[in-house]
């Protein structure tokens, strides 16, 4: 594998602990402006799945209906935190597979029919998922006191648990 490839490799692995940590404590029937705190997931997580390779040849996932990605959007279809978890694995794959694929030179073309390069479209995927991973935990953080656990770098984590500590008067406790 190449340096670049490889370093982007294992810098979104956490980006994938993080947000699926999210998902384990968040309250998923939580109002964020406007919709539940479960459609802002899907919101990040159709989007990853969607951009992080090329848009322009995507195929939607089978349960996806019209509108489902657009939390501002009413919409019939609920998904269960299992049906998020288990999209989120499938993201994972594909993304793992698609940059064991992809060279440092591939980086800087575009992929077929799409105005970005490919890592102008991993850039921002980082930058979507890291927001709405932050969105959810605030949610979470606001809601009990606690912060759920965050992981910066992989060989780093330690699973022991899924909150970081409480807040206490605006100081974490551990």
């Amino acid at each position: 594998m190449n340096e670049f490839c490889k370093i982007i490799k294992e810098t979104i692995k956490p980006n994938f602990l993080n947000i699926r940590t999210s998902i384990q404590t968040y309250d998923r029937d939580a109002v964020f402006y406007g919709a539940p705190c479960w459609r802002w997931v899907y919101h990040a997580l159709h989007s990853a799945d969607k951009w992080f390779i090329n848009p322009f040849a995507y195929e939607e996932p089978d349960f996806h209906t019209e509108g489902l990605d657009d939390p501002e959007k009413a919409c019939d279809v609920v998904l269960t935190d299992e049906m998020l978890l288990d999209y989120l694995d499938r993201i994972e794959k594909k993304t793992l597979d698609y940059l064991d694929n992809l060279t440092d030179e591939m980086l800087s073309e575009k992929p077929e029919n799409c105005r970005y390069t490919r890592m102008e479209l991993i850039l921002r995927q980082f930058r979507h998922i890291s927001f709405h991973t932050g969105l959810l935990n605030g949610q979470t953080s606001l809601a009990t006191g606690e912060f759920p656990m965050w992981v910066s770098e992989t060989e780093k984590y330690v699973d022991d648990g899924v909150f970081f500590g409480r807040y206490r008067k605006g100081k974490v406790q551990l």
